[in-house]
C-alpha cells in the first residue's frame, strides 16, 4: 500500500568493532565531517559548558562546536540502541522515544550504522546503513537523512530539532515505520493499451501507482508480500498522502488494474514537465472524462491531481460564465476595464496597470483584465461564484472518485475584498491542473463529466455530476471568448500552430513570499482538454502554455 518507491540499497564495508564499540569511519580528509566517537576540542568545550554552573544562558547562533557535539550525542545514542539518551538529545523527547523505539521493534531494523557528513550551518546530513529482518528474511537498507540543531530558549541548550523526518526523510510527523506482511497486495497498473505503467518508463507515475494499490490492491486478485513501509498518521492522511513502501523483503503477487492513461501522451507529458522545474500537467478527453496523461516535474507529490493552488486568471473562465448568465457581461458588448477598481477597501489593478477604453468584454477576457471582473463584484452575492463552480463545473463538492486520491478544487463563500479576489482566481480559490483541465473540458463538451483514471465499470463506483448545464447562449459566448484568447489574446503565442477547434485561457497567481507568480494555462483542442501550472514560473502564457500546447498538438 502507498508509495512503492524502494529505498536504494548500498553495500559498504562494515564498521570495525573495537572493544565491543562501533567505530564509525568518515571518508574524505578535509571534508569537515566528524566521527561519532572521539574527544577533542568539541567534546572538551561541551564538558566545560556543562560543568560551569554559573554560566549565563546562551543565546544567538549556534557555534560549529555546539552543532557537532549535539549531533554526535544524538547519532551515537541512536546507533548504540540507547533510545532514552538519543531522545533526551532532542527538543521533543516523548515523540523521539516513541519513533526510535518503533524503529527497532516495529520496523525490525537492526545493525544500524550512522555516518555524518559535512554540517551546513546548523544542519547535519548523515547516511544510514542497516538491516531489515523479518521471520528469517533479511535485506540491507540504506538511505540519507539530516538533522538540524536548535537552541532551547529556556536554558540555551543545543538540541536536535525533532521531526519524524530525522529518522527517515519520507516520514511526516505522526507517521510510523512498520515491517511485516503488507496489508494491501501490490498491483500491476496498465495503460489503456495494456502496457505496464512503471516508474522506469514514466518518472512521475509513483504517486499514481501508490494510489492504485491502496484503492484496488485488495480487490485486484493479488497477494501481499513482506515490506518495510511508512504507515501514515492523521496529519499525513489529512493531506491525502498514501502509505509508502520503502523496502520489499519479499515480493507479493500483483493484481491487475487498467487505467485510462494513453502511453503516447503520458510519455510526451513526462518529457514536457522535465523541461520546466515545478511544473505539472493533465490531459483528458472532454467527451468522456478519461484522463489520458498526468505528469509532474517533482515526482514526490502528485500536484497534478492533489495540488491546492490559486489558479489566477484561468478562474475567469468560470467567472465569465457566471457574469454572462446573469446578464452582467456579453462577449461583444462594451465592458469597463479601468486601471484600478476598489472593492472591500482593496485597490485592485491590472498587470502593468493597463486599461482598455471603450473595449468589449471579449477584449477584456482575451487580455485578462482583472478590473473588468472585479468591477462586477458589487452586483454579486457572496455565494454566486461558489454556486457557479459547484453547479455548472462540478468543483468544490469533495465528491470526485477518479480512482486515486485527488483534490476536487475549492471555491469558498467569501465577502468584500476576498470575494472580489476570488473572481480572478485569488482569495480562497484553490485548484490543480486536473480541476482546470476539467473546466476546459466542460466548456468544450457543454457539460461537466467527472474526470477518471480508472473506469467506474471496474468497481461500480458512482461518478460525480453537476446539477445543471450552462444555457446554449452562455456556452456559445464562452467558447467565443476562449477561441479569441487562443487566436489574439494572451494565449496566442503558446497556441500558435495548434489548429482546429481551439480555446484557451492564461493565468498568473501571486503567492506571498514568491518573487514570481505561478503560471497557469488551460485549453482545449478538438476532444482534448488540458491544463498545466509552473510554480514560481511567471506568466502562464510563456511557462505552462508551451507545455499544454505541445500536448494538444498531438491530436485527439
Amino acid at each position: 500500500m502507498g508509495n512503492r518507491r524502494r529505498v536504494a540499497e548500498r553495500r559498504k564495508t562494515k564498521p570495525a568493532v573495537i572493544g565491543g564499540m562501533i567505530a564509525v569511519v568518515v571518508v574524505g580528509a578535509g571534508a569537515g565531517a566528524y566521527a561519532l566517537y572521539g574527544g577533542g576540542a568539541a567534546a572538551d568545550d561541551g564538558a566545560r559548558a556543562a560543568s560551569d554552573q554559573k554560566a549565563k544562558v546562551k543565546t544567538g547562533p549556534l557555534s560549529p562546536s555546539e552543532v557537532t557535539t549535539t549531533a554526535r550525542a544524538f547519532l551515537t545514542a541512536w546507533q548504540s540502541g540507547k533510545v532514552p539518551q538519543a531522545a533526551a538529545a532532542t527538543d521533543d523527547a516523548a515523540a523521539a522515544r516513541a519513533l526510535l523505539t518503533g524503529y527497532g521493534k516495529d520496523a525490525r531494523i537492526k545493525d544500524v550504522t550512522l555516518t555524518p557528513g559535512r554540517p551546513t550551518g546548523a544542519k547535519v546530513p548523515f547516511s544510514v546503513k542497516a538491516t531489515v529482518s523479518y521471520k528469517g528474511t533479511e535485506k540491507p537498507l540504506a538511505y540519507d537523512s539530516a538533522l538540524t540543531v536548535v537552541r532551547r530558549t529556556s536554558d540555551g541548550k543545543p538540541l536536535v530539532d525533532w521531526h519524524s523526518a530525522v529518522v527517515h526523510p519520507d516520514l511526516q510527523d505522526g507517521d510510523e515505520l512498520v515491517t511485516g506482511e503488507a496489508g494491501t497486495p501490490p498491483v500491476k497498473a496498465l495503460d489503456r493499451d495494456g502496457g505496464e505503467l512503471t516508474k522506469r518508463k514514466y518518472a512521475s507515475i509513483g504517486p499514481v501507482l501508490d494510489g492504485l494499490r491502496e484503492k484496488y490492491g485488495k480487490e485486484a486478485g493479488g497477494k501481499a508480500g513482506i515490506e518495510l513501509r511508512v504507515v501514515r498518521g492523521k496529519a499525513a492522511k489529512a493531506k491525502d498522502l498514501s502509505d509508502k513502501t520503502l523496502l520489499e523483503l519479499s515480493e507479493g503477487t500483483p493484481g491487475t488494474v487498467k487505467t485510462t492513461l494513453d502511453p503516447r501522451l503520458q510519455a510526451a507529458a513526462e518529457q514536457q514537465v522535465a523541461k520546466k522545474a515545478r511544473s505539472s500537467v493533465v490531459v483528458m478527453r472532454a467527451s468522456t472524462g478519461e484522463i489520458l496523461a498526468a505528469a509532474n516535474a517533482s515526482p514526490g507529490f502528485n500536484t497534478a491531481f492533489q495540488g491546492s493552488l490559486a489558479p489566477g486568471s484561468t478562474m475567469k473562465v468560470i467567472t465569465a460564465s457566471m457574469l454572462i448568465e446573469k446578464g452582467l457581461a456579453s462577449a461583444d458588448k462594451k465592458h469597463p476595464c479601468p486601471k484600478y477598481f476598489t472593492y472591500g477597501h482593496w485597490k485592485f489593478q491590472n498587470d502593468d496597470k493597463f486599461e482598455i477604453k471603450n473595449g468589449t468584454f471579449k477584449a477584456s477576457f482575451a487580455r485578462s483584465c482583472n478590473t473588468a471582473f472585479i468591477s462586477q463584484a458589487p452586483k454579486l452575492k457572496d455565494d454566486d461564484l461558489t454556486k457557479q463552480a459547484q453547479q455548472v463545473f462540478g468543483l468544490g463538492m469533495n465528491n470526485w472518485a477518479i480512482g486515486v486520491p485527488s483534490f476536487d478544487g475549492a471555491v469558498p463563500v467569501q465577502s468584500a475584498a476576498q470575494m472580489g479576489a476570488s473572481l480572478i482566481g485569488q482569495g480562497g480559490v484553490r485548484m490543480n491542473p486536473l480541476n482546470m483541465a476539467s473546466v476546459s473540458a466542460t466548456v468544450k463538451s457543454g457539460t461537466f463529466r467527472q474526470p477518471y483514471l480508472v473506469s467506474p465499470d471496474v468497481d461500480g463506483r458512482k461518478l460525480a455530476t453537476a446539477p445543471r448545464r450552462m444555457s446554449a447562449g452562455t456556452l456559445s459566448q464562452l467558447r467565443e471568448l476562449m477561441a479569441y484568447t487562443a487566436a489574439a489574446g494572451t494565449a496566442a503565442e503558446a497556441m500558435a500552430g495548434v489548429g482546429g477547434d481551439v480555446g484557451a485561457k492564461t493565468g498568473s497567481a501571486e503567492v506571498d513570499g514568491q518573487k514570481k507568480p505561478n503560471g497557469w494555462f488551460t485549453a482545449y483542442r478538438g476532444d482534448l482538454a488540458a491544463a498545466g501550472v509552473v510554480q514560481q514560473g511567471g506568466h502562464g502564457g510563456s511557462t505552462a502554455g508551451p507545455i499544454v500546447a505541445a500536448l494538444l498538438k498531438m491530436g485527439d
